[in-house]
């Protein structure tokens, strides 16, 4: 599925339900990991665990679009789903660590790892419950 920004220069890491996919850039030194989902504007990681788990965050809160949150805007679905979800969001974002986002939420970094569980846990139930029923093209919100 890829895109205008994915191009063809591009392959799949790694495809999940409801045509939720993470690209892979190909033919540079420099990985790209490219989160596509629809009616969602995508985003890219440098790291594929950072894109793995946006895209655990996305399944927890079923979708959300960043477009016209701002370059250091939180969507409010993220906002809203409480901390653990705050806190793994946080953790996708370049150069921030559990370090930081324990600091910035008063807690331990240990704490913050177990935030990160639990939405990786809930996203992965989900995921198997959307494959269980059949759903796996449904759209998402």
């Amino acid at each position: 599925m890829p895109t205008a920004e994915s191009d063809t220069d591009s392959q799949v890491f790694r495809e999940y339900p409801m045509d939720v996919c993470i690209l892979e850039s190909l033919g540079s030194d420099e990985k790209n990991y490219w989160f596509e989902a629809p009616k969602h504007e995508g985003i890219s990681f440098s790291d594929p665990e950072k894109a793995e788990l946006y895209v655990d965050i996305y399944f927890d809160v079923n979708g959300f679009e960043e477009a016209r949150t701002g370059e250091r805007g939180v969507p409010p679905v993220i906002i809203q789903a409480g901390r653990d979800t705050l806190a793994a969001y946080f953790m996708t974002q370049p150069s921030i660590d559990e370090q930081w986002v324990g600091s910035f939420m008063g807690v331990q970094p240990g704490k913050i790892i177990r935030y990160v569980s639990r939405v990786q846990s809930r996203a992965e139930n989900i995921r198997s419950r959307i494959t269980d029923k059949g759903l796996e093209h449904a759209q998402v919100a």
